[in-house]
């Protein structure tokens, strides 16, 4: 019975885990381009590139799209400043001072953020076994949080504790702040994801391009001397995976399960960083990452059953 339900539970559930696996490259793909340009540069540049591309397929496609009411306009701006300006300039900026292994698990703090605003936005309830699930999986991770050190030493404000990890906190806050906008909107109203996501991100790029404007400096463009087509090229690459596939995909998932349960099967991924850090960058791998994805998948497992039986998940996805 039991090897059964966990067979159900992962074939629901392993389209979500690929979307995962995939997206965590972008930790390391994006530690190499930050060694051309500056972070705030990098972020403005792709997400404008990406909200260029998803609108002019829409206006191609579906024109009809653009015909939005006022307040889905404006919850397209606080989805654009939360989770696309704020969240991808603290992810960067961390990341250039952490390893991609570190950033991804700091993100795994967002379940945590994501049972909040999901309480204040969605009235989903905390049972005691959801908690339970989450406890599980928070203790899973911290082994390899606290096993991880990147290259912080000068930016530390305690033992455990730098501003690039509190950046990335602060990322993982906004980043689920976003997502519970973006399920507000594709799930109340009549804008798709693809909509959403691509104004989002087209005006959240033009925000992170004028702050780059004004604090980086621009002869002509923030790039390193000769590194022009590296730059483009890691930015179309991220653009495709993180902002074009799996940001959408997202968007889909949202209409099925709950911002908790997916933030929560993303504990998962930085499983996948790790790899992905140790084949691209020749970050060292640990055992404790294995040891966490266990514990990690213990208690997702809980949450997800207890998500069934209140009916945010439905029995047969």
């Amino acid at each position: 019975m039991i090897i059964e339900l966990f067979k159900r539970f992962l074939m629901q559930i392993a389209f979500v885990i690929a979307m995962y696996a995939v997206w965590s490259n972008v930790f390391s793909l994006g530690k190499l381009a930050l060694a051309f340009s500056p972070p705030i540069f990098l972020t403005g540049f792709r997400m404008f590139l990406a909200g260029v591309l998803l609108l002019g397929y829409l206006a191609l496609a579906k024109r009809e799209a653009f015909q939005l009411k006022r307040k889905e306009w404006l919850s397209l701006l606080l989805l654009a400043f939360f989770s696309i300006y704020l969240t991808n300039i603290l992810e960067f900026w961390g990341l250039q001072h952490l390893s991609a292994a570190k950033t991804c698990f700091i993100y795994s703090l967002s379940p945590f953020f994501a049972a909040f605003f999901s309480y204040l936005h969605f009235q989903e309830k905390m049972n005691p076994r959801k908690w339970l699930g989450l406890s599980i999986g928070f203790l899973g991770c911290l082994p390899v949080l606290l096993s991880q050190t990147g290259s912080e030493e000068l930016l530390q404000i305690g033992p455990f504790l730098s501003w690039p990890s509190l950046a990335v906190m602060g990322a993982a806050l906004f980043g689920v702040y976003g997502w519970v906008l973006l399920r507000l909107v594709v799930k109340d109203s009549s804008v798709s994801p693809l909509m959403a996501n691509g104004t989002s991100m087209f005006i959240g790029g033009i925000f992170a391009l004028i702050h780059s404007w004004i604090v980086d400096p621009w002869n002509p463009l923030p790039i390193a001397q000769g590194h022009i087509g590296d730059v483009l090229q890691g930015s179309l690459i991220l653009t495709f995976i993180s902002n074009i596939l799996c940001y959408n995909l997202y968007g889909m998932m949202l209409k099925r399960y709950t911002a908790t349960f997916l933030s929560f099967i993303g504990l998962l991924s930085p499983v996948f960083a790790s790899l992905s850090g140790w084949f691209f960058l020749g970050e060292s791998l640990s055992w404790t990452i294995f040891l966490s994805t266990g514990i990690v998948t213990l208690g997702l497992s809980i949450v997800y059953q207890a998500e069934i039986k209140q009916g945010y998940i439905p029995k047969k996805a």
